[in-house]
Formats: structure tokens, sequence, C-alpha cells
């Protein structure tokens, strides 16, 4: 017979394990399908969105924009800037810690923004004319510049392309030309490491100890609550698959649609087609460090050969998602501008044939690099060679998948020899509403974006539009460096489209309109 004292132990264990059962069973996941796959986990070394968009599930940044584009204070609890803006003090709020239990200091901020600087093309502005950032104490650090510095906080609040998340001093200490191999944070979202399977899934974890902020989520500012216990991101390369699996409640969430699915997407009664981020674009880059594209003549040939209309015909498809324009700011933007020299968008095959043949184009191969199962870019690369051959160059696509490109695209060698000549990607509107924001014009020749180009006039004229008095005198320096981003064939707009972000009706709510995809606040039935 078994005593009351073991019976009563063996019910309070039973009762526990029905208790875990019961919390394992109530954890809520969310299964996303990102827009491509996650190999690089350093968001100061790339500006990868996959990258981007994981450094800020576990990361925070000292400001957010709101949904009007407005900075505000995130992981900044207070600060005050001098009268004539050279001293800039700001205190960190209280209960910021990182996922290992360290709180967060400003020395960890310093060696932050210190790395972060060295990577981003408003950051290498803004540390050009620092004279010092120092600790005041653990939650205290200042900025002093040499001149009235007014963009700071539009610096620390830069939501896209290489933004200032900040990381553990022991990590942030990382050369900046070497990625990071410790992904500790102190965000929304812990990485789980050991389900890390590139290609495959991705794996997050609520973290705990993370205190939101009071206000609303309101874009990358405001409350970061995590709503759910665990984030996957399903990697799945083929587009039909991508829809069945959504329709099916396989996965809850497609980031970006494929577009050639719109159509059955916006008909499908159980899927609900979000517009979270706003509209985008795509732009054509070459590299200007190795030949052919080493000679402005022939990069500016490459330029004339952009048919828009085709390009974005072929990749989105619906004419509604898309349009042309010609200016490398989003077209009704505070810096868009119609001027763009010789560019219009539409094909000048003459044209570009008469600078090849001035310039001595000696027929080598130009090598466009090209991943066919990223469904966001992958009918652009085949169009534009065509369009290339009917200007007189020969073309080479090089097939990888979307990650190897982001890698490939790093390298500095000459084509034949593993390096590239062009790559078409795409960008989000907060990426170029601001010549400073814009990743293609950071830095000058080896120092800059993938693409490497030199011109000291560009140099010249971002700095005079760092420092500009007023908006008006901004206006007409935007204008003056979209000419000079022509006039020296750095790159190439293609056009812009509407991203939308697909999910189970009635199972997925409260989507954040941000300027890049959020994954707090979301909520699973």
């Amino acid at each position: 017979m078994t005593s009351p004292g073991r019976l009563r132990t063996l019910a309070a264990a039973l009762l526990g394990l029905a208790i875990l059962v019961a919390q394992a069973q109530a954890q809520t996941t969310l299964r996303v399908v990102p827009q491509f796959d996650l190999k690089i986990l350093d968001p100061i070394w790339t500006t990868a969105f996959t990258t981007r968009n994981h450094g800020y599930m576990i990361y925070d940044t000292l400001f957010g924009v709101d949904e009007a584009g407005k900075p505000q204070p995130q992981m900044v609890g207070a600060f005050e800037a001098s009268p004539d803006k050279t001293v800039w003090t700001f205190t960190l709020r209280d209960g910021l810690a990182f996922h290992d239990g360290a709180p967060v200091t400003s020395e960890d901020v310093v060696a932050s923004l210190a790395r972060w600087a060295k990577r981003d093309s408003l950051g290498q502005k803004m540390y050009a004319v620092l004279d010092k950032a120092e600790v005041v104490d653990a939650k205290t650090f200042r900025l002093t510049f040499s001149r009235p510095f007014t963009m700071t906080l539009e610096a620390l609040s830069k939501p896209s392309g290489v933004p200032p998340f900040i990381m553990p001093k022991r990590v942030a200490d990382t050369p900046a030309d070497k990625q990071i191999e410790d992904t500790t944070g102190s965000g929304p979202f812990m990485l789980k490491a050991d389900e890390f399977r590139p290609g495959e899934k991705v794996v997050y974890l609520k973290n705990p100890a993370y205190v939101p902020r009071a206000e609303p989520p309101s874009g990358t500012a405001g409350g970061k609550v995590a709503k759910v216990d665990r984030v996957e991101w399903v990697m799945i390369k083929d587009a039909q698959t991508q829809v069945n699996a959504l329709v099916n409640g396989e996965v809850d969430m497609i980031e970006w649609i494929p577009t050639e699915h719109y159509a059955k997407l916006k008909e499908s009664p159980g899927v609900e087609l979000v517009n979270a981020i706003p509209s985008g674009s795509y732009a054509m880059h070459m590299n200007h460090l190795v030949p052919p594209f080493d000679n402005p003549k022939i990069a500016k040939a490459a330029i004339l050969a952009v048919n828009q209309e085709a390009l974005m015909r072929a990749q989105i498809g619906f004419k509604e998602l898309y349009r042309t324009c010609t200016s490398i700011y989003p077209c009704g933007s505070q810096f868009a501008d119609g001027q763009t020299s010789y560019f219009t968008g539409k094909p000048q095959f003459a044209e570009a044939k008469k600078l090849l043949q001035e310039a001595g184009y000696d027929g080598k191969p130009i090598v466009l690099l090209y991943a066919p199962e990223f469904v966001v870019l992958n009918k652009f690369p085949p169009v534009m060679a065509q369009l290339l051959q009917q200007a007189g160059f020969k073309v080479e696509l090089q097939t990888m998948d979307w990650p190897s490109v982001l890698i490939r695209r790093t390298k500095k060698d000459p084509a034949d020899k593993g390096g590239w000549n062009m790559f078409i990607t795409g960008w989000g509107g907060p990426d170029t509403m601001n010549p400073l924001f814009l990743a293609p014009l950071t830095g000058n020749g080896e120092k800059g974006w993938f693409g490497w180009p030199t011109d000291a006039r560009l140099e010249e004229l971002k700095t005079q539009f760092l420092f500009a008095a007023d908006d008006a005198e901004r206006k007409k320096l935007a204008e003056q460096i979209q000419l000079q981003v022509f006039d020296g064939a750095i790159f190439a707009p293609v056009g812009e489209s509407t991203p939308l972000t697909a999910v189970r009706k009635n199972h997925v709510s409260g989507v954040v309109k941000a300027p890049i995809t959020v994954f707090w606040n979301i909520e699973k039935k």
C-alpha cells in the first residue's frame, strides 16, 4: 500500500510535469519566410537586409525612428545638446542588459559607435569632425565635435544600411574589416545558436529580461514587446513552395511576397497582404576598381543601357506594384529631383556604343552576378544582360545563390580571378531618403562601399550637405550630388516597387509599420 506522503509527493510531481507540459504547449512560435538566407551575422559588416533584420532582432539602438521618420530615444533615457550643437550628452535608460546578464554601459556604446563609424557613410563623416567620444560614467557618454553637428540624432537613429547597433565592448572591439563571432546583444530576442542552420532555419527566442519602452511601437522606436516566444526564419527558396506553405498553414508569414504570385495571394481567403514598409528601389552597381568600369566612359555606357520599364516589368510584373523613377532618391520625397544629366531610364544604345568605341572597350565579357533562386531580384540580371549586349557589351552571367553574391561582391580581384563587374540589388526607402544614408555613396575609393568609386567632387558635396545651414541649402546640394552620381557614372537607379508582406489571416496580427521589417508586437493566435 502506498503511504499518503508518497501519494502527495507523486501528485506534486505529476502536477509539476503537467505545468511544464502546459507551458511548453502554450509557447507560441512565429514561422517566417525571410527575404533570403542568413549567413552573415555581423550587421556592421554588410548592408544585406536579412543581416540588418537579424540585427534588429538581437540588438538595440540608442535612437529609433517613428512611423513619420522622426528620431526618438530608444536605449537613451535623456540627452542634451549645447546651444551651438558641438557637445551632445546622453544618459542610458534604466533596465538595459545584455543577453548574458551584464549591464549595458557607456563603454559598450562608445566602442560600438567607433566600429560602426568605420563602415557607414554618415558615421565616417560624423567621426571626421568628432574631437572625442568620452565615457562620463557607467550610464552617461558625451560626443564633442570640432564644429556644430546638427545631424547627430539622424546618425544615431539611422534605420537601415548600417544601423548603429550597440554591442558589448569586447565584441565591438573586433576590427571593422573582420566579422564578429559573438552574437551577444541586448535586444528583444536572442539567437538560438545551437539551432542556427544556414540554408534551413534561424531560431530566435524571446528575451525574458528585455525591458521595453513604455510608448506604443512606432517604426523602429517605441516599445519593442516580444509577443511570441519563438521566431523561426524558415528558408524556402522556391516561390511556389513559399506560397503553398503559407496557404497550408505551414508558415505564418512571407516577409516579401514573390510578385509572380501576387494575384493568387490577393484572392486567397486565408491570406492577408500587409503594406508595412515604404516603397523601395533597385539599382545597378558596378565595380569601378577593375576593368572595364574603372573607365568612366565604359561605366556611363552601361548606365545608358538601362531600360527601367523593361526591367521592372520583368521583375515585378504588376503595374500597380512598381513605377519607373530616375532620381537616386525616392520619387516624391524631400530630395527627389528630375535633374539627372544624360540619364532618362530609357535605353540609349547608339550613344552607349559610341562611348565604348571612344573608350577602346576590348570586348572582354563583363561578369554580371546572378542569383536565380532569389525571387526578389532574380528577373533583373537576364534582362540587364540582354540590354548590355544591345549596347555593345559582351556579358557573362555567373550563377550562385544570393548569400554567395553578398560574399563575392566584397572581392576586389579582377572578374576573371574571382571578382565581379556588376550586380543589381534593392534598397529600402530609408536607405535612399538622404544622400548620407545611401550606402553606395559611402567613403571614397577602397574605403567605400562595394564598387569602390573614387570621386573627390562627390566627397566635397557630401561634406557640404552635412553642414548645410538649412533645408533649402540641403535641397540644392542633394541635387548636385545626384548630378555627380550620374556624371561620375557611380550607379544607376532601376525603378521602385511596393513590397508586400503576406500573413495568415485571422492568425497573425500586430505587424508594425516601420522602415524595415520588425518582429516585435506581432501576435499569433
